[in-house]
């Protein structure tokens, strides 16, 4: 069984960075791609950036773009999310996802159905 598992929330200041890590346990396996979603309370959970696993390429959403960046460590099998720059807005539990079942790319990977596994999520929060 494969387990995804987040660490690296805290509490920050606006406009300083956090990192988030998504560590995949378990037995090995294969995946399209990796993503990270979030969740305000009372809110939708949301996209947030995804990176395709054959090639690398990432995707991010809009509100993001600029200041979060997605990236992987092949060895760790570690996927991460850099975020500078955090407003108080950007306070919410963050999960991490894989896709194993669904071959796509871009925006087809900002869709929650395009997923399959998540981790159980890791809280940010940012104050004034």
């Amino acid at each position: 069984q494969v387990q995804l598992v987040e660490s690296g929330g805290g509490l920050v200041q606006a406009g300083g960075s956090l990192r988030l890590s998504c560590a995949a346990s378990g037995r090995a396996f294969s995946r399209y791609a990796m993503g990270w979603f979030r969740q305000a309370p009372g809110k939708e959970r949301v996209f947030i950036a995804s990176l395709r696993w054959s090639d690398g390429s990432a995707y991010s959403a809009d509100s993001v773009r600029g200041r979060f960046s997605i990236s992987r460590d092949n060895a760790q099998n570690t996927v991460y999310l850099q975020m500078n720059s955090l407003k108080p807005e950007d306070t919410a539990v963050y999960y991490c996802a894989a896709s194993t079942v669904f071959q796509g790319s871009g925006h087809l990977y900002s869709t929650l159905s395009s997923y399959n596994l998540w981790g159980q999520g890791t809280q940010v929060t940012v104050s004034i």
